[in-house]
């Protein structure tokens, strides 16, 4: 691997944003300035939507102060987009760069958005265009492969721990009554096993828990339900909005099309409801949905730190000469908790998702395991105190 070719660095953000994606911007920008191979650095307004418009932003222009505030702050200051790019978008991005004397991409997104980094990075070795494509990774949803956990995953998990646990403050108070919360999360279940971090005590909540991995018969949901109520006089439980029943429908919810294929829009309350009909108990939903993604009060500082760490190691991966590869987060051996930025080729991670390991779940619970893994980059859900019993 040999040093790059000196040139315009562009920074873009793709897909949803995370509680600390502009933490990796932060990092982008600090490492930027150490490297005089780096004559510029932009950021694309609206991910590729900018490019293709040649909307532009002179990063290096912009008032410190500010850019270390914006890098605490959730959301994406650059914006984003969920655009599908066509042959004739790739070849007019690299076009683009050229003119702009590009030399360094860098792409903050998922699966989907290092597939499209992965495209970018063939487009231009294809027109003989030199040009460093490097993946920052960033997802709620947990499921990049080749990397131990996704920024992002970290804060939101703390996020949805949290409301469980308050919900479940609620239900108690409140009992005779099933909570249906509907967790973030598409096809994989990283977030709802992350609500277990809630409990502190035994029936604490989540009393029941659905993974997407696996269909759910709605007899057998019922059935789980029925037991947990007949028990403890109430229930809340923890659902992915992806989860599907025995014949791959989300229950009769309502469902809509995006860039990632269809997805249910209500399967929380939905699944009230039919506990309300079948067994005819009192039962509610709770869809935190986007400001569970968009919250600054739960932000892990191990996941903001990470997230900076990700953005800066992809400027340095760059220079050095790196491209068509995303950043890692590689989990030190040992009983302290550490890791180390690495890389890994974008062509297999691109468009590819990491479910929950099956031995680390069960019908209805997550397993031991999952603590050891989640707990030193989210952080410990600190409990209510209770009147004695």
């Amino acid at each position: 691997m040999s040093a790059a070719r000196p040139g315009v660095a562009l920074v873009a953000h793709s897909g949803g944003p995370t509680p600390v994606i502009n933490a990796s911007l932060l990092g982008v920008i600090q490492e930027s300035r150490r490297h005089r191979e780096i004559t510029a650095l932009y950021g694309a307004r609206f991910g590729v939507e900018g490019i293709l418009a040649e909307d532009f932003v002179d990063l290096y222009r912009q008032p410190h102060e500010v850019l270390e505030a914006i890098g605490r702050t959730p959301s994406s200051a650059l914006g984003s987009s969920r655009r599908e790019n066509t042959e004739e978008d790739l070849a007019r991005m690299v076009e683009i760069f050229s003119k702009h004397n590009v030399r360094f991409f860098l792409y903050n997104g998922g699966n989907g958005s290092m597939g499209t980094a992965h495209q970018i990075a063939a487009a231009a070795d294809d027109a003989g265009y030199e040009l460093q494509v490097i993946g920052i990774p960033k997802t709620i949803d947990n499921d990049l492969v080749q990397t131990d956990h996704s920024p992002g995953y970290g804060s939101v998990a703390r996020y949805f721990a949290t409301a469980i646990r308050d919900i479940d403050a609620d239900n108690r108070a409140l009992p005779k009554q099933v909570e249906i919360v509907e967790v973030l999360g598409r096809n994989t279940g990283w977030l709802v096993a992350a609500t277990a971090l809630a409990r502190a005590k035994p029936n604490d909540a989540p009393h029941l828990m659905y993974f997407p991995e696996r269909r759910l018969p709605l007899h057998k949901f019922l059935a789980d339900v029925e037991g947990v109520f007949s028990r403890l006089n109430r229930c809340v439980v923890a659902v992915c909005e992806g989860q599907l029943d025995e014949t791959g429908e989300p229950f009769g919810a309502d469902v809509r099309s995006g860039s990632r294929g269809s997805l249910a829009m209500n399967v929380g309350h939905r699944l009230a409801m039919l506990v309300s009909e079948h067994l005819k108990l009192r039962a509610r939903s709770e869809k935190p949905g986007l400001i569970g993604r968009a919250s600054s009060l739960t932000i892990s500082p191990v996941d903001w730190n990470e997230a900076c760490l990700c953005g800066s190691h992809a400027v340095t991966a760059a220079v050095q000469g790196a491209g068509n590869q995303m950043i890692s987060l590689v989990r030190e051996p040992g009983t302290e908790y550490r890791v180390t930025p690495g890389l890994v080729a974008l062509d297999e991670v691109a468009y590819v998702e990491r479910e929950v390991p099956p031995e680390w779940r069960s019908e209805n619970d997550i397993l031991p395991p999952f603590f050891e893994y989640a707990i030193p980059f989210v952080g410990e859900v600190p409990a209510f105190p209770r009147l004695d019993d």
